[in-house]
């Protein structure tokens, strides 16, 4: 089974290649239902190309799933040459009047229908195979039962579900809560995330009616709930544990959804399931999967589910809108600094400049100097010192860390490797930094066996095991 992954920006989508994925799948600004994602436009193809050469074996998937407007489909043509160069494998659609379109100018680009159409019979997924498509994600509403049935009857479209990630409340995700609620369209894009708000349960009139938290006067009608409860927010779904049946079904792809996720949950969880994949293939133990699939639960989640593939009821149990993780990602590693000498050469340049203008200064303005630096030791120059078996690498920082806060590594091979003995370094002046934070450039000096493109998280001191904590997440 094909693995395919969420990327939201370049960086997510070299992250869900790097961490195991078969197949990633991104969004155009502008025609996608994740306009909110960070999506590509202007140049990016041309980094992308690049990925695809340096990853040849993936494939690239497209979603323009919007329901198009006339002035989509005008816009969408005058930017057709654009879109030609990205070098996208497949295009997943669900509004048909894009299909003839994509066929004249991308005929050798594979055809996919978006689980948008909720095909979930085998006559329509016959009408799609003889329209074109070559893939079916089926709606999430279909059962295993019925993946079975539908590909026996037509085996040679290729059958794609979602295993993983946030579930709509509404059919298919054609939600339209979002529009009726603030005005912002879910099939344009703009989904506002209705069904995960709070709601207090009023009754007035002898009628049911729901109150969202942060709009009180406004109600909605409703027919059951109880307190401020996210009554219509879906458990997460997690296929984890049935791949087995999932290929026995025969599913051809499995989709974990998160364009919109961070860097951190596209890479966890594209790791999860890419060992649990190859343990069901034999090509690794299930004993030496586990420990990557038990990582899922470190990346922020809510109550996870099996949806619909077993029982109806599942899928109509919620839970708390929120989700959680014990861990923040804090950074990624860049790349290894081949010849870090210069780095160490300007960082004694500029200790030790410090220290000369120090000894020039007049004797009351140096004692003066002094003083300050005793009350304040962070303005001390403190020069990157060679140690055995240190390597320097770039630090792209997400979060604020301090110096000697315990970090965790994670790697495509790497369940964490914890470090309390590193060092962080300023770019400019390569000087040793007590804090680093987003927005600044550094590097990491450590001696642990790690390598680019590894993700660097911190423990939340606030986390509380089996709780989860009312953020707003």
């Amino acid at each position: 089974m094909e693995l395919l992954a969420p990327a939201g920006n370049i960086e997510k989508l070299q992250y869900a290649y790097e961490y195991g994925a078969d197949a990633a799948y991104i969004g155009l600004k502008r025609f996608s239902l994740r306009v909110k994602a960070d999506n590509f436009y202007e140049n990016e193809y041309e980094q992308i190309q690049e990925l695809k050469t340096k990853y040849p074996q993936k494939r690239l998937h497209c979603a323009l799933n919007i329901s198009f407007h006339n002035k989509d489909i005008d816009h969408f043509l005058s930017e057709i040459d654009y879109f030609k160069a990205y070098p996208i494998d497949a295009f997943i659609v669900q509004d048909l009047g894009i299909t003839r379109i994509l066929q004249k100018h991308f005929p050798n680009t594979d055809l996919h229908l978006s689980t948008q159409a909720s095909c979930i019979n085998k006559e329509a997924v016959k009408m799609y195979r003889d329209i074109g498509f070559s893939r079916v994600v089926l709606g999430r509403e279909a059962s295993l039962a019925e993946v079975k049935e539908i590909k026996d009857a037509v085996p040679e479209m290729e059958i794609e579900v979602f295993a993983h990630g946030a579930m709509c409340i509404a059919y298919s995700g054609r939600c339209l809560m979002s529009a009726y609620m603030t005005g912002r369209s879910a099939n344009g894009g703009f989904c506002s995330h209705s069904c995960r708000w709070d709601y207090k349960l009023l009754a007035k009139s002898g009628n049911l009616l729901l109150e969202e938290k942060a709009r009180p006067g406004e109600y909605f009608p409703v027919f059951e709930g109880d307190d401020y409860t996210a009554i219509l927010s879906s458990k997460d779904l997690c296929m984890v544990d049935h791949l087995d049946d999932l290929k026995e079904a025969g599913v051809d792809s499995l989709k974990i959804e998160g364009r919109m996720k961070s860097l951190y949950y596209v890479a966890l969880t594209t790791r999860a399931y890419r060992k649990a994949l190859d343990a069901l293939e034999g090509k690794i133990s299930p004993e030496e999967a586990k420990p990557f699939v038990d990582e899922l639960y470190k990346a922020k989640h809510r109550e996870f589910g099996t949806g619909f593939f077993y029982r109806r009821e599942d899928a109509d149990k919620t839970t708390m809108g929120e989700s959680d993780s014990e861990y923040d990602m804090v950074a990624t590693i860049g790349k290894l600094m081949a010849n870090p000498e210069e780095v160490f050469a300007k960082s004694t340049e500029v200790a030790n400049t410090f220290q000369k203008e120090l000894e020039t200064m007049h004797p009351d303005a140096r004692k003066a100097k002094e003083r300050d630096l005793a009350d304040h030791p962070e303005k001390v120059p403190h020069p990157l010192v060679k140690k055995e078996g240190y390597r320097l690498f770039e630090y792209v920082p997400l979060n604020k860390v301090d110096a000697g806060t315990e970090l965790e590594y994670v790697g495509p091979e790497n369940i964490g490797i914890k470090d309390t003995e590193s060092y962080f370094v300023d770019t400019e002046n390569c000087l040793l930094q007590d804090w680093v934070s987003h927005g600044g450039s550094y590097y990491l000096y450590t001696n642990k066996p790690i390598e680019e493109n590894w993700i660097v998280r911190v423990k939340d001191p606030e986390y509380v095991e089996g709780q989860i904590r009312r953020t707003g997440r």
